[in-house]
């Protein structure tokens, strides 16, 4: 269990606030606006009502105590730089910060965030390659060359085994794991025989599985 100081309760704060409920967390949540920390209480161990650009209040929050703080602010970049920069020189150990824009990132990452969240970006990003194409299901980033994707298995590719196709040698490909029927299998083998009726998890270079699926 780790302990989460969100500031912002907007839409992707009550959102972070309810997914950390979930997962047993303990979560202080910041925000000015009182109707907002309402709608989050039932998801979070405490809650403060007050200015994150105000040192003396933050620093009552005992900002090193936390794992990690997390600034959701969007429509005020001012403040949520500001915020970010008094975490950091309050001791927030980790601190994780929202930029709407790619310059907004720079100067939030020069400013003490460790790691900035782009929402809206990976979004996009991730519905842009899933619904640009009829056989890829799912897709997950790793950094800039490298990717997991979830795609159907080729036509061509029914009832072969992974050693028989050799998606490792032609392209540096590694199969994670197959589905099938909602089902998915982690436990693949180069003997693992593949059919159409499953999609398969598979990892490498961006450019190297845009290329074998024609993505």
């Amino acid at each position: 269990m780790k302990s989460i100081l969100l500031i912002g309760t907007n839409r992707l704060g009550s959102l972070l606030a309810r997914e950390f409920h979930k997962l047993g967390h303990q979560v202080m949540a910041v925000d000015k606006d009182e109707d907002r920390i309402n709608c989050v209480l039932p998801f979070v161990t405490d809650a403060q009502i007050g200015d994150s650009t105000n040192a003396v209040f933050l620093r009552s929050l005992g900002v090193g105590s936390f794992d990690a703080c997390i600034v959701t602010i969007g429509g005020d970049f001012q403040s949520s730089l500001e915020t970010t920069s008094l975490l950091k020189e309050l001791g927030g150990r980790m601190v994780v910060a929202r930029a709407d824009r790619e310059v907004q990132a720079k100067f939030l990452l020069r400013n003490g965030a460790d790691e900035v969240i782009s929402p809206e970006q990976q979004v996009a990003e991730w519905a842009a390659i899933r619904y640009a194409s009829d056989h890829v299901l799912d897709y997950v980033k790793l950094d800039e060359d490298h990717a997991i994707f979830e795609v159907a298995v080729p036509k061509e590719w029914d009832k072969n085994s992974i050693e028989q196709i050799n998606i490792r040698k032609q392209y540096g490909i590694n199969i994670l794991g197959v589905r099938e029927e909602g089902r998915m299998n982690l436990s693949v083998t180069p003997e693992t025989v593949l059919s159409n009726n499953m999609t398969m998890l598979v990892l490498g270079e961006k450019r190297a599985i845009q290329r074998c699926f024609r993505i």
